[in-house]
């Protein structure tokens, strides 16, 4: 299969969280990656089924690395794969109700544009809580007994703001 088949451009109403997509970092002694989370509206059905058929084919595309030791292919249901639904998995946290949401990553910067795609390079511009489009690629992993489907990050479009996801407040809020 293609690599086209495996790519998914996300719906302009993603939502992008926990944004480290300026300076990669490494988490666990990994090598450092850029990242981000996207919260899916469970209202777009389009990305949904493109994200579920992308999974899908880069399953079938990974299949001799996720073959087992006696060489069965273990079931997608019982891989690890990266879109998961925030109302169940978690609950108590109203960002997350009524998305699914996923990692994505890179050991490559993204590249960053706004509607006119034109480069987004003020830092402030493009936080967690804003809303746009994104760039995803799935593949198949192995490293030992880890086996399932990973998200690659591409790159970003930021469409409109969004409340910011983050406790911080301002210094005229907390001096009032």
């Amino acid at each position: 299969m293609s690599k086209e088949n495996t790519k998914v451009i996300t719906g302009p109403d993603t939502r992008f969280s926990y944004c480290c997509v300026w300076d990669p970092r490494s988490y666990g002694g990994r090598k450092p990656r850029y990242s981000i989370v996207l919260l899916i509206p469970k209202s777009d059905k389009d990305t949904v089924e493109k994200i579920r058929e992308a999974i899908q084919n880069a399953y079938l595309d990974g299949a001799e690395i996720l073959k087992n030791e006696d060489s069965t292919l273990p079931t997608l249901a019982s891989l690890k794969t990266p879109m998961r639904d925030g109302d169940k998995e978690r609950p108590d946290d109203p960002v997350y109700a009524g998305y699914w949401f996923l990692n994505a990553s890179s050991l490559q910067a993204p590249e960053i544009v706004d509607e006119r795609r034109n480069a987004i390079t003020n830092r402030d511009a493009f936080y967690s809580g804003c809303y746009g489009r994104a760039s995803i690629s799935f593949r198949a992993y192995c490293n030992g007994d880890a086996k399932g489907i990973t998200c690659g990050l591409n790159n970003l479009q930021k469409l409109r703001d969004g409340e910011a996801l983050n406790s911080r407040t301002s210094a005229a809020e907390d001096f009032a």
